[in-house]
């Protein structure tokens, strides 16, 4: 793969200051977009919605923070919880619908999970889960259950130098297990640590038409640009075939509504018409044996519900939009390559919600994988995704993590602490951008990353 000259790269960069972009405008979301910078920025729905849509965003955000019981409770709509799990709502990770962190030292983790697998392919392609713990470590259980094991971070520092001298600091977590409970994990296990992920927009993203995903994926950088971004191929459990990905870290979900019954099953262990059982592995017999809450424990009605709500949250619209550095930082960003992933124009096609038809939106993501470099790779293949690829973040609402969520810890995993580290940890096809970024002089670093804020 090559990598665009920093030569050829910085005359860019100079022709496109010269000639900078339209100004982006307020409204990232299209007719979803709502002015609001308050806590609750990630959590309002969308403003196009019509009155019987509102009654059910409204059922949706109750569902989506219930606490789930144990089955056998008098609660028996909210029955079934686990026998194992990572929390007891979805809003335990996604806190305000916002974005997870990972855990300060010492602190068991809330927002955030450990994926696990072992080399190979699974079922239909995908990871090839653990045969004691699954493909994903489970750090809760109800009573009489037994948790899989206990979940640490130790961090490592990388010293590093800005072009002119000035120092940064990144980290990057190791992962260790406590008190693995259903025997030994082994040495070729393959482990990804995840953080929660904001849940605004996500209608219009599944809205975008895959032959608009496709259009703009280049496996094999025909055009020589350094990017050569693709798409996964993943099992759509409901259709019974492979389907594009567009979701989860490494686009390993082709739709919402298996995004939202999967989280339902592997975080909190509430099955579904997707899931129609708890998954316990043959290694975990009081698990198999517990009781459940129904089959299944959420109700198609519920699912609808819940889906409804996590596709029509309200993107937030952008702030400082006529601020000279904010413009200039537009100009840097396109200039350095970034927007080649990060791309800022989509159009949704016809969804079965209108509120999410025909919207022109700004979600700066082109869907696709694209190979982040060994510093970024965790080794775990997912569908066609290998180790070192991950899905394009979309970067709305990046401004208003802080507002949301009180941190600003980026990536994967919640290395970065802050847009700056994000960049930096950016290798492979970004490895062009990141060292244009990192050769900046400190005003121009400053004007890109308050664009990043502005949105």
């Amino acid at each position: 793969m090559s990598v665009r000259p920093l030569a050829a790269l910085g005359l860019l960069w100079a022709a496109a200051l010269v000639a900078a972009p339209e100004p982006l405008g307020e409204r990232l979301g299209g007719d979803t977009s709502r002015p609001v910078i308050a806590q609750t920025a990630f959590a309002l729905p969308a403003p196009n919605l019509d009155a019987r849509q509102l009654r059910d965003f409204a059922f949706g955000n109750r569902l989506f923070n219930t606490n789930w019981v144990q089955a056998g409770s008098s609660t028996t709509s909210f029955d079934g919880l686990g026998p194992l799990f990572n929390r007891v709502s979805c809003s335990g990770c996604h806190v305000r619908d916002g974005r997870g962190r990972p855990p300060e030292p010492g602190a068991e983790m809330e927002s955030m999970l450990v994926r696990i697998s072992l080399p190979g392919n699974g079922p239909n392609g995908g990871p090839r889960p653990h045969p004691a713990y699954g493909d994903q470590i489970q750090d809760r259980a109800i009573a009489g259950v037994k948790v899989e094991a206990r979940v640490e971070l130790v961090w490592e520092t990388v010293q590093g130098r800005y072009a002119d001298g000035e120092p940064y600091e990144l980290r990057r977590p190791q992962v260790q297990f406590r008190d693995p409970a259903y025997g030994a994990l082994g040495v070729d296990l393959l482990t990804s640590p995840r953080v929660a992920q904001i849940m605004i927009g996500l209608g219009l993203l599944e809205a975008v038409p895959d032959v608009e995903l496709l259009r703009r994926a280049d496996p094999d950088d025909a055009d020589g640009d350094g990017v050569s971004g693709r798409a996964n191929r993943v099992w759509d459990v409901r259709a019974q075939r492979h389907a594009i990905g567009r979701f989860g870290w490494k686009a390993n979900q082709p739709n919402l509504r298996q995004q939202v019954a999967d989280a339902a099953a592997g975080d909190i262990g509430i099955t579904s018409a997707h899931h129609a059982a708890d998954a316990c592995t043959s290694a975990q017999t009081a698990c198999r044996e517990s009781p459940h809450g129904g089959r299944p424990e959420m109700s198609d009605a519920f699912l609808d519900k819940l889906l409804l709500y996590s596709r029509t949250l309200a993107v937030p619209t952008r702030r400082d939009v006529d601020d000279a550095q904010v413009r200039r930082g537009q100009a840097l960003f396109d200039a350095s390559g970034c927007s080649a992933c990060h791309v800022r124009d989509l159009r949704t096609g016809t969804h079965e919600l209108a509120a999410l038809s025909q919207q022109s939106i700004h979600p700066f993501t082109d869907l696709l994988l694209h190979d982040m470099g060994e510093g970024l790779a965790d080794g775990r293949p997912d569908f066609e995704a290998d180790g070192r690829e991950w899905r394009t973040a979309p970067l709305w609402g990046l401004g208003l993590i802080h507002n949301v969520n009180g941190h600003e810890l980026l990536l994967h995993d919640g290395r970065a602490r802050g847009p700056a580290e994000a960049i930096l940890w950016h290798g492979g096809e970004a490895e062009a951008a990141r060292e244009t970024f990192r050769s900046m002089d400190k005003a121009d670093r400053d004007a890109l990353l308050a664009f990043l804020r502005s949105l």
